[in-house]
């Protein structure tokens, strides 16, 4: 008969926090395991679920009201009028003032803060989860993937670019250059040497042309003479 207590007040009684519990592994191992950033907000959003659900238990009671004044508590109510001209106006102001209820009548209410907390927490999940949603596409955008692992690896690459002082990567164009230039250099000689050629010849066939115009202009003075 112990054990069975024991298990029914453990399991049976508050069975919806071991399901709140459960909800909260679920989630925060979402977030820790998964690779994926959608999966992790997947599990942001159940932890935050669970937590939500845990505060709203335990302000739950049974057989309670809400926190408003009953008719019999209410100091406004017609209970609280004077009865007779022996009080006098002191008593009516303290009639008509506010009342302090006693222990077994404050059970009797339910307390609204912990649902007022979990309603300006419902607020901020909401815009914590589309910003993150906001996030996750403009990452996809840029990156073209979600996938941490991925992402690590890009951003590492990209750190390392940018760590490389500028003296290194001068010199990398530098070498890129001399890399290029013999083959320039090999193509702007092999122009060079033709036109030498050209301006050769053709000065060569000029001198040819002069010569042989001062030669038959000899001959031609000496048939005259």
């Amino acid at each position: 008969m112990g054990e069975e207590s024991i298990f029914s007040e453990l399991f049976l009684e508050r069975l919806n926090y071991c399901i709140y519990v459960i909800l909260l592994l679920i989630g925060l191992w979402a977030m820790l395991a998964k690779k994926n950033l959608i999966k992790k907000l997947i599990g942001m959003s159940i932890f935050q679920t669970a937590i939500i659900l845990f505060y709203v238990s335990i302000a739950v009671k049974q057989e309670a009201t809400i926190p408003i004044y009953l008719p019999e508590h209410d100091p406004h109510g017609s209970h609280g009028q004077p009865s007779g001209d022996e009080s006098g106006s002191q008593t009516a102001g303290h009639a008509h003032g506010p009342l302090a209820l006693e222990t077994e009548e404050i059970k009797g209410y339910a307390n609204p803060l912990p649902h007022v907390l979990m309603l300006t927490a419902i607020v901020v999940g909401v815009a914590t989860l589309g910003l993150a949603l906001a996030l996750t596409q403009r990452i996809f955008q840029g990156y073209g993937t979600i996938e941490e692992d991925e992402l690590l690896q890009k951003l590492d690459r990209a750190d390392q670019r940018a760590s490389l002082s500028p003296t290194t990567q001068k010199k990398r164009k530098g070498n890129s250059r001399t890399k290029a230039t013999p083959s320039v250099i090999a193509k702007k000689g092999g122009g060079a040497k033709t036109s030498l050629a050209k301006n050769k010849k053709t000065s060569k066939n000029q001198a040819k042309g002069s010569i042989a115009k001062s030669t038959t202009g000899k001959r031609q003075s000496k048939a005259k003479e």
